[in-house]
């Protein structure tokens, strides 16, 4: 795990709900693509359901970071593309298994008309930071 600086709330920002406005560190940068909700034999996990695809979501990004020598306590930034704004508290209970609310890395959400394929409700990429 890397020593990693968080600033939640620099002067004259507004206070951060749900993410870190800054976070730094130092080491090897790590970059996880666009993580979707497919298990190891590319199946959809939770057609149509929005929990059950961020766990997988986090569990594939879980295992991307591990294969990179890096855990979630490493991630400085998360980016949430998302086919319905809706589909947030999901993702963020999801996230809350993996992410204590005292290491939030910096995010962003976006809402896009569409993924890759139709059933896809979210993909999720991350940046880390490892010693």
């Amino acid at each position: 795990m890397t020593d990693l600086t968080r600033i939640p709330a620099p002067d004259g920002v507004a206070a951060a709900a749900q993410y870190t406005h800054v976070v730094m560190g130092t080491g090897r940068f790590v970059a996880v693509s666009g993580q979707l909700p497919l298990d190891e034999r590319r199946e959809l996990v939770g057609p149509g359901d929005p929990g059950a695809q961020a766990h997988q979501v986090f569990e594939n990004l879980r295992r991307c970071l591990a294969a990179a020598g890096a855990t979630f306590d490493d991630v400085v930034k998360l980016t949430y593309f998302v086919t319905d704004m809706a589909h947030m508290p999901a993702i963020r209970q999801a996230r809350a298994v993996h992410i204590p609310d005292d290491r939030l890395p910096a995010s962003s959400a976006v809402q896009v008309s569409a993924l890759v394929r139709p059933e896809f409700l979210m993909e999720i990429e991350a940046f880390a930071v490892v010693d």
